[in-house]
């Protein structure tokens, strides 16, 4: 069991300032769902986007998986990366230090 990375980018980054089309919204509705339902399995250690409203926008997801073949389904399955609606990056990653009491949700 390994931890990995995916980065998530927008393909047209002007759904950040114009909003998105009813596709995009679905898309994205479907995604957080997924990856809520991946944080509920314990597969899903943090996920979320950066704030940022142009071009440099992306999001995180760090989650766990028995190998890389199976991080990539993990991040192929992603519904906004099989919309198309967001392209995603794959990173072997490495938790260094975790302080769980900095995590609280807003």
């Amino acid at each position: 069991m390994g931890h990995f990375l995916y980065k998530v980018i927008q393909v047209r980054p002007e759904d950040l300032t114009e909003g998105f089309t009813e596709f995009e919204a679905k898309a994205m509705a479907d995604h957080s769902a997924y990856l809520k339902g991946l944080t509920e399995k314990g597969v899903v250690i943090l996920a979320g986007p950066t704030l940022v409203k142009d071009y440099s926008n992306f999001g995180v997801v760090i989650f766990r998986a028995e190998t890389e073949e199976k991080a990539k389904e993990i991040m192929h399955n992603d519904p906004a990366v099989m919309q198309r609606v967001a392209r995603a990056e794959l990173y072997p990653f490495k938790i260094s230090w975790f302080n769980p009491a900095g995590a609280t949700m807003p």
